[in-house]
Order: C-alpha cells, then structure tokens, then sequence
C-alpha cells in the first residue's frame, strides 16, 4: 500500500481577549514615546492637548455627521412609509367605491327584475280571468 502524505497540522491556540493585548501594548507604546520624546514634559502635554482637542473635535464632526445620515435616513423612511400608506388607502377606498357600485347595480338589476316579474305575472292573472269568460260566451252561444 502506498504510504500517505502527511500534512503538517496546525494548532491554534486562543488565550484570553486580544483587545486588552492591545491597550495594554497602545500604552506601554506611549509611555515609551513620552520616555524617549525630545521635547520637555510640557511642551508634551500642551501637545498632547491640542491633539486631544483636535481629536474630541473631529469626532463630535463625525458624530454630527452621522446625526444627519441617520436622520435623513429616517425621514426618507418615514416618507416612504406614508406613501405607501396612501397608496393603500387609496386601493381600499377604491376597492370600497367598486364593492358599493356593485352592490347598487345588484339592487337596480334585483329591482327591475322584480319589476318585470310582477308585470308577467298581472298580465298572466289577466289571460286567466279572461279565459273563463270566453268559455262561459262559448256556451251560451251553442
């Protein structure tokens, strides 16, 4: 039998969350570069607040910008929905209007037939009574 290849395996290994590996690598990182910086302890912090506050700054930018997105995705939602809203009230407001149409031309069609139902019949009842008539002539007149 011919022997198999074997491929090397892989094991992974997971430990713990990677985020707190980060900031706690983002830290000791910036601690080192305040160590090593070339300017003097307050050069570095005015530095550090006007970074600070360039960052706070664009960030409530960002946030306004996001407000918005999110605010005129809503009112073009909302706008949508209500005019699908209409659209469906008109649907069943036109759907109501031919149910009634219907339901009047069902009575005007019931009304005359009922109509001309009973105009056969009264001029039936006519033919009957005068049929007794024409015989009783018949025999009196042999």
């Amino acid at each position: 039998m011919p022997r198999e290849r074997e491929e090397p395996r892989v094991v992974i290994v997971e430990r713990g969350s990677t985020l707190g590996a980060f900031l706690w690598g983002s830290l000791l990182g910036a601690g080192f570069a305040l160590l090593v910086a070339p300017r003097t302890g307050a050069e570095t912090r005015r530095l550090l607040r006007a970074r600070s506050r360039e960052l706070l700054d664009a960030a409530g930018d960002k946030a306004d910008e996001l407000r918005q997105l999110v605010s005129d995705g809503y009112e073009r939602t909302k706008e949508r929905v209500e005019e699908g809203l209409e659209t469906a009230r008109r649907a069943v407001d036109e759907r109501r209007d031919a149910a009634h149409d219907a339901v009047d031309a069902g009575r005007a069609a019931v009304h005359s037939a009922r109509e001309e139902l009973e105009r056969r019949l009264n001029e039936s009842r006519a033919t009957r009574s005068r049929v007794p008539h024409r015989a009783a002539e018949e025999a009196d007149s042999e």
